[in-house]
């Protein structure tokens, strides 16, 4: 998608509030990936992506501004927890697992794009499935008006078929079942194996299963897609975009971080992560079920709190391959009270829906929304920080009663106002020990 830094921050703007300093760097970051694409070749081998170090409290909208622009963009995206990748003994297998992972989203995103375009040339393929199974070809050698009387018999059941009409009847359908599908606990590195069974045919079997038809016509996709869609040009086209377009999100990288003040208890096993993480960072080639990829334009993009370390506490490589750092702007009151009401799915909005599905409708205040922002900020004050995620647990506090009762309540309407807020939540925030329990 071709969009200028100014549109992506303007996109950016509808979901996340405020941090426009972190929104244009990242903005800027992806719109040279488009203008990278558009030089010669030999110019773009020798431009790599300038990753990006996020500094921040959790909850002021790293991951969600990362998270965003991938799904707005179509790009390849995965989120990682740096933490996860600190067990001895596993860590370079583990750390090469996230590049993977880019290529599992990769080929899911094509897939889902061609799938797409292909519909009806699968749903096509589905329904004579089908309908092979509801009325069998004749045999050859039959009259011509045998078959003309078989024909006006076919059409009128693909018409019923269309219009859900034989959803619940239930026919035997032949469903391809790897000896994999037994053992969804495999771990990813067994990826390459599965694609190489699929080829030689070892270890798949077809499978005979009863079943409705509104079943079977999910059951059969897998199958119809892989008759339909070029799967070749699918892993082609998935490795290309990974490494060209992916986007890795490393969250809490300043778990692996060796702080200076505390030496007598440096973790080794933290600094071997940081090392394992330098050649995928700075280029290097990881073999994933769509191929070899190489990471060398993979976007990086990592992020951390930083409360008991640095960034200056990574290991110099590390850092030297994060030139553009941001630094996220903690939340106040003003900040929470727009989060409450600027995003087009706000969390009052989601609690409006909610409660209308049991027809009940909530409407909150200008004051009282106010009100929620200034006890969830005082609340951040008085405990650890966790930034926006403290307004879920204040607001589900606050209609935490009404929630429970809400069978109750159907066709009622439920104004919420300051006075409201002030005796659900008021009395426990001015308690610094019980608020740290509920709050």
């Amino acid at each position: 998608m071709n969009l200028t830094p100014k549109e992506i921050v303007e996109f950016l703007d509808d979901y996340v509030i405020g941090q426009k300093n972190a929104k244009k760097i990242i903005a800027i970051a992806l719109r040279n990936r488009y203008r990278r694409m558009q030089l010669s070749k030999e110019l773009q081998d020798d431009i790599t992506p300038k990753n990006i170090l996020m500094i921040g409290s959790t909850g002021v909208g790293k991951t969600e501004i990362a998270r965003r622009l991938a799904k707005m963009m179509g790009f390849p995206f995965v989120k990682v927890e740096a933490s996860k990748y600190t067990e001895v003994g596993f860590v370079g297998r583990d750390v090469e697992s996230m590049v993977r992972d880019l290529a599992n989203a990769a080929l899911t995103l094509v897939k889902n794009e061609q799938r797409e375009k292909n519909q009806e040339k699968i749903d096509e393929f589905i329904e004579n499935k089908i309908l092979e199974k509801l009325l069998p070809p004749l045999p050859k050698g039959i009259s011509e008006e045998k078959q003309n009387e078989y024909a006006n018999s076919l059409e009128k059941m693909r018409a019923k078929l269309k219009d859900g009409k034989l959803d619940e009847s239930v026919i035997e359908v032949e469903i391809s079942q790897s000896m994999f599908d037994t053992n969804p606990n495999l771990p990813p590195e067994m990826g390459a194996m599965q694609d190489i069974v699929k080829v030689i045919g070892v270890g798949s079997k077809k499978v005979k299963k009863e079943m409705k038809i509104k079943d079977a016509k999910n059951a059969l996709q897998s199958e119809a897609s892989e008759k339909i869609l070029d799967m070749e040009s699918i892993k082609s086209e998935a490795l290309k975009r990974a490494e060209n377009e992916g986007i890795i999100f490393i969250d809490e990288i300043d778990k692996v971080a060796v702080s200076s003040s505390n030496s007598s208890r440096q973790d080794p096993s933290k600094e071997g992560v940081q090392r394992d993480l330098l050649p995928i960072v700075e280029g290097s080639s990881v073999q994933t079920k769509i191929g070899t990829l190489k990471t060398d334009h993979i976007l990086f993009i990592a992020a951390g709190a930083f409360h008991l370390s640095k960034p200056s506490d990574l290991i110099p490589e590390l850092q030297g391959r994060f030139p553009l750092r941001v630094e996220l702007d903690s939340l106040d009151d003003k900040a929470l009270y727009a989060i409450l009401t600027r995003p087009k799915n706000s969390l009052l909005k989601q609690y409006e829906q909610l409660l209308a599905t049991e027809k009940v409708r909530l409407e909150f205040k200008d004051e009282a929304i106010l009100k929620i922002a200034q006890i969830a900020s005082k609340a951040n004050e008085q405990m650890q920080d966790i930034g926006a995620r403290r307004l879920h647990t204040v607001i589900e506090k606050l209609l935490e009663d009404l929630s429970f009762e809400a069978d109750l309540h159907a066709g009622k309407d439920f104004v919420i106002d300051e006075a409201m807020v002030e005796e659900k939540l008021g009395s426990i925030i001015e308690d610094k020990d019980l608020a740290r329990y509920i709050l």
